[in-house]
């Protein structure tokens, strides 16, 4: 092989058989917006400073000029700059969490359908995620909540495209 051969990466090979899927997509109009954003539709004038602050590029804009996070680009690193570059009192980096998220695998998941994949638990920062073996030669995909900081590695790192994440949605206590 020539030194200059670029080597296709096992994401790369395997994005080649992918199905089309929504995954991605905002369908519910749920969007996930940067992290520590708060009161952001009321005090978001849409100036688009925190996407070029973004050393990721992981912040696109939805119909109103809002910041969005696109974890289809990479991954949140919690890096701060995007609350850095907003004027407005959008951020409040003081809070417990950066954002509340919902981690979900669906059943296109290869590892849970008895092909060897284990890119969403290789590229997790916080080893949260946990790819169990099984009987029969499949896995199980399990997400520790409580380790997950959803900075969005495992969602770009997924070949099948089985990786959503969706803002936490609240559930009454009774």
């Amino acid at each position: 092989m020539p030194a200059n051969a670029k080597q296709t990466s096992r994401r790369d090979f395997l994005a080649r058989f992918r199905a089309v899927s929504t995954t991605h997509s905002d369908q519910t109009g749920d969007v996930i917006r940067p992290p520590w954003a708060r009161h952001l539709d009321a005090r978001c004038t849409g100036c688009g400073d925190c996407a070029p602050a973004c050393p990721e590029g992981i912040i696109a804009f939805d119909g109103r000029n809002h910041p969005v996070i696109d974890f289809t680009k990479g991954e949140c690193t919690f890096c701060g700059a995007c609350s850095r570059a907003c004027a407005e009192d959008v951020f409040d980096t003081t809070a417990d969490t950066p954002w509340n998220l919902d981690i979900t695998v669906a059943k296109t998941c290869f590892a849970e359908n008895g092909i060897y994949c284990r890119s969403c638990g290789d590229v997790c920062p916080e080893s949260a995620i946990r790819i169990a073996p099984q009987l029969g030669g499949r896995a199980r995909v399990i997400v520790n909540e409580d380790a997950c900081t959803g900075c969005g590695a495992c969602l770009s790192a997924c070949p099948a495209d089985a990786i959503s994440i969706t803002p936490q949605k609240e559930h009454a206590h009774g």
